[in-house]
């Protein structure tokens, strides 16, 4: 049996688990029209990633069926995995369960083994890249998760009783109304690229790229490339410039030497998930200040690989101050007036998270709460990049700055990184993903039911199955209240 026929007889598998579950239920929220008259979703997701699939997962078994997924990109395009995300294997362990959802059939190892056979999972060390995002699509299909690719949302509107989202599809522009919206836009989408000061914007594209862009590395055959950042996306664009013929790499680094332990993954385990939302907010920012300061060494492996090269180097203790172009090159300084030059500059310096700056939320951005606005930490403690965090509610609600200045706001959920201050790592990283869709899927679930009350006790009212119809007992509805 090969490959395709094996992964064919998983798929049965775990059709047939789901149905001994009874999953997916009906779809029980009641139907709602918009102000155009039309249906309303239950629930837009916006994203197709890995956090909007987990996302969508999670509300279809949770009977929550009326719902859209979008994503700007092309079907098998969407997320970094494939694109900008330049590692050869994935950071996390292989034996992580992947976005299950609590179905075993449903993991990564479960799709891994049937695909390629035990033995290949065995002799596996990382996933490959392209493997998780093919894992991805596969869950998704699974699911039967509702996609819609091609398609960008350019703003969102909330009101007391849903949301309008202004999309662009390939017809045109349109506006489609949800009771709920899920923004699982992933790192990028918490902010855009984080870029130092200093760095001149005209040096971009020709010139400068930032890790998360498009790069077309076989023009820098042969060229003095820079990177800025020691964390790992630099590590993983510099040794990705060095297997494809640059001459020479130099990392320049702030600090004196790399950080030496992931403390993301010693707090990668139910306690943190679980138990981080309900933490006093001073407790969760010491955590986060703690973090924030240590930050994480690149992996090992992605050391070793750039490493492998001729050509590489790497300035500790050198920050960049500034960076233009400077003829066909770009000049750079550094404090005590030290200069170096380069070809070609890549900015590995990660993202911000600022949800004035989720284009989504542009409209929106003086009335959404931040951590800045909700705590004060003492002086040592203040850090700018954690005050920007946005305070989410316990299903990663957006919160008014001023309580009921915006009706509706709370209608959007931030299920990214941009969670992670309110809600601990569990819409970060791969480890929590099920959990944090769990939670998702839950509060929203508890939302639609609250607020379709009434038709939930008609329906009660009206069901009349009879029970006891066959028994001696039976008395027919006509004499029930005699």
């Amino acid at each position: 049996m090969d490959g395709l026929d094996s992964l064919a007889v998983h798929e049965r598998r775990v059709a047939r688990d789901l149905a001994l579950l009874g999953l997916p239920p009906a779809n029980w929220p009641a139907t709602v029209a918009g102000p155009d008259g039309e249906p309303a979703l239950d629930v837009l997701v916006v994203g197709a990633g890995m956090y909007g699939v987990v996302a969508a997962g999670a509300l279809l078994l949770k009977g929550v069926r009326n719902i859209q997924v979008v994503d700007r990109a092309p079907e098998g395009l969407e997320g970094p995995w494939i694109t900008y995300a330049r590692m050869e294997t994935l950071r996390s362990p292989k034996h992580l369960p992947g976005i299950p959802l609590g179905i075993p059939g449903l993991t990564f190892r479960a799709w891994y083994e049937a695909r390629f056979g035990m033995a290949a999972w065995e002799g596996l060390y990382k996933i490959p890249n392209a493997d998780w995002q093919d894992y991805i699509l596969w869950v998704r299909r699974m699911l039967d998760v509702p996609v819609r690719n091609g398609v960008s949302v350019l703003r969102l509107s909330p009101g007391a009783g849903m949301v309008a989202a202004t999309l662009a599809t390939p017809e045109g522009e349109r506006v489609l109304h949800a009771r709920r919206v899920v923004l699982a836009t992933g790192r990028a989408g918490t902010g855009g690229a984080a870029i130092p000061p200093g760095i001149d914007p005209s040096l971009f594209p020709a010139l400068a790229a930032h890790s998360a862009e498009a790069i077309d590395f076989t023009r820098l055959r042969g060229r003095r490339v820079a990177v800025l950042g020691a964390g790992a996306s630099a590590w993983d664009n510099a040794a990705t410039a060095l297997e494809q013929g640059a001459a020479g790499v130099e990392i320049y680094a702030r600090r004196p030497f790399l950080p030496q332990i992931n403390k993301g993954r010693g707090s990668a385990h139910p306690g943190f998930f679980e138990g981080w939302a309900g933490l006093p907010p001073e407790e969760k920012w010491r955590l986060l200040v703690y973090m924030a300061d240590l930050q994480s060494p690149p992996p090992h492996e992605t050391v070793l690989r750039t490493l492998r090269h001729d050509g590489f180097r790497i300035h500790f203790s050198t920050p960049i101050t500034g960076a233009r172009r400077e003829g066909r090159a770009v000049a750079l300084t550094m404090p005590e007036g030290g200069r170096a030059s380069a070809d070609f500059l890549i900015l590995g310096t990660g993202f911000v998270v600022d949800a004035a700056r989720i284009p989504e939320l542009a409209g929106l951005a003086g009335q959404i709460a931040s951590w800045g606005d909700r705590h004060a930490p003492p002086p040592e403690a203040r850090r700018p990049e954690l005050a920007r965090f946005p305070w989410l509610g316990e299903g990663f609600e957006l919160e008014a700055r001023e309580p009921g200045a915006c009706p509706g706001l709370s209608r959007i959920h931030l299920f990214s990184h941009a969670a992670m201050a309110s809600l601990g790592a569990i819409a970060s990283d791969i480890p929590g993903a099920s959990i944090g869709a769990e939670r998702l899927a839950q509060r929203i679930a508890a939302h639609l039911f609250r607020e379709d009350i009434a038709v939930m006790r008609g329906r009660l009212e009206a069901f009349a199955e009879p029970e006891l119809e066959s028994t001696p007992f039976f008395v027919p509805a006509a004499f029930q209240r005699g």
